[in-house]
């Protein structure tokens, strides 16, 4: 009986405790855990190795910033308005029938009133240097008098209208981006009237188209795509004339008349060359 339970209770050599179902489920567990442990280390020492590998990052440079700058160039057209003065001088220098005599001044005045107009031109730039041409019409009030300095026509006043100018020139320039500055210079007309009033009424008349020479400056704002203002002065040379005056059509007197103008506009542009480019 003893001997029966030794023999039942004894265990083989072959036999282990890992060889029970318990056993190799703990063994598969031990393994896995092994495994994970050996892949994260292999992985650890791994990774400095692959991170030296990967190449640098690049950096793109960012693009050079645009500067946007005001072209000039093209065909404008716009409106001016503004003011004038007309220095006159008077000399009598012949008399009806009698025919020439010596020159007798008969004294100066300033003819003042405004004026209002438009110009068109075209410009062309080069850098900063901006050329051009440009036409400008004007009608004009600019009046004045004075009355006839010599005691024998101290009755007989004297007087000047000028009821248009225009303006033939060409500029120069320079543009700092949106500011212009400019001179310009040409030929200049004008177109006058002339009366001698004798107490109060008009007894003789005389009318002329003047040309002369015309200098101006002005300075430029571009202040929105394709908009301008400006401010402008000009000085016209209009000379010396002999005039001829004509009471119903019968010639009584020859003046010769001096002529200076001043004018100072406020000028409005709109130029069709698109007025913005990129510039790096």
């Amino acid at each position: 009986m003893i001997h029966n339970l030794k023999e039942n209770c004894s265990i083989r050599p072959s036999e282990t405790i890992l060889d029970s179902p318990k056993a190799s489920s703990a063994e598969w567990k031990m393994k896995k855990i092994l495994i994970g442990v050996v892949g994260s280390m292999l992985l650890g020492a791994a990774a400095p190795a692959l991170a030296a590998d990967l190449p640098a990052r690049t950096y793109t440079k960012a693009p050079p910033v645009v500067a946007p700058i005001y072209n000039w160039g093209g065909f404008y057209i716009g409106l001016n308005g503004g003011g004038g003065s007309s220095h006159k001088c008077w000399d009598l220098n012949a008399v009806g029938s009698v025919g020439p005599i010596p020159a007798v001044a008969e004294g100066c005045h300033d003819a003042t009133g405004g004026l209002f107009g438009g110009q068109v031109g075209y410009r062309w730039q080069a850098s900063n240097w901006v050329f051009g041409a440009e036409a400008q019409g004007d009608w004009a009030d600019l009046k004045g008098s004075n009355a006839s300095s010599p005691a024998a026509f101290a009755p007989i006043v004297n007087q000047t209208k000028i009821d248009a100018i225009g303006l033939f020139t060409g500029q120069v320039g320079y543009a700092w981006n949106n500011v212009l500055g400019y001179v310009k210079g040409g030929a200049a007309v004008a177109s006058d009237k002339y009366s001698g009033l004798l107490a109060g009424a008009t007894f003789d008349t005389a009318k002329e188209t003047r040309w002369g020479g015309a200098v101006g400056a002005g300075i430029e704002v571009g202040f929105a795509p394709g908009w301008s203002v400006a401010v402008e002065y000009d000085h016209l040379f209009m000379g010396n004339r002999n005039v001829t005056f004509n009471v119903v059509g019968i010639f009584d007197r020859m003046d010769r008349i001096r002529q200076d103008v001043d004018i100072g506009t406020v000028r409005v542009n709109y130029g069709f060359g698109g007025p913005v480019v990129a510039k790096y």
